[in-house]
């Protein structure tokens, strides 16, 4: 692990972006764990997210390959949890450098979250629905939230582990056994989002 990445997993471990919770779950750290609290005001305030990130060999001279493991309802976000977001993409199109790091990532989407762009959006039919009937999108975009995001929630919150405290390069045995099914990720029980995002209704 380069001097950089243990810079990186000590800040994303000891000092998350507000509403985010990350850890590694190998011992490389080229993999990444994460978990963003739906922002607060918003159809997605309920859930929690769980995200991967996989840091290439060139990192930071490209991006992190991150996408949404939980199911989300979002112009931004394809049905494969990939992000459409210009940070994770190489310039002239996208807006990564060297300079960046995962918790500005992470932070950024979470921030995605809060404010979708659907004029740039990867779901063409979702984009179009936030534009033109939002109160259709708003009830679709709760209804996978409550199907996915807060069920994830509930797991997490229910979970006890005696792993509580163990040097964060492990993943808990409940993430490693964890089975496909998004609703069954656990965050790492001494894992806490300190605050939600908050975003002002007008």
């Amino acid at each position: 692990m380069s001097a950089r990445m243990a810079r990186e997993i000590k800040l994303l471990t000891s000092e998350p972006p507000p509403g985010v919770c990350a850890w590694p779950i190998n011992d490389r750290y080229d993999d990444i764990k994460a978990q963003i609290q739906g922002p607060k005001g918003t159809v997605y305030e309920k859930g929690v997210f769980t995200l991967s990130v996989h840091i290439p060999p060139r990192y930071p001279f490209e991006p992190p390959q991150v996408r949404f493991i939980t199911p989300v309802y979002h112009p931004n976000i394809d049905t494969g949890g990939r992000i459409c977001l210009d940070l994770l993409n190489m310039p002239p199109k996208g807006a990564w450098r060297p300079a960046l790091n995962i918790s500005t990532v992470l932070a950024s989407i979470g921030l995605l979250l809060a404010d979708p762009n659907p004029e740039d959006g990867l779901m063409t039919d979702v984009a179009a629905e936030y534009k033109l009937n939002r109160a259709a999108f708003d009830m679709k975009a709760k209804q996978m939230t409550e199907k996915h995001a807060v069920e994830a929630k509930e797991s997490a919150a229910a979970e006890s582990s005696d792993e509580c405290g163990k040097d964060s390069g492990e993943a808990s045995p409940s993430a490693a056994a964890a089975p496909a099914e998004p609703a069954a990720e656990t965050r790492r029980p001494d894992c806490q989002v300190k605050a939600k995002y908050t975003v002002k209704m007008g």
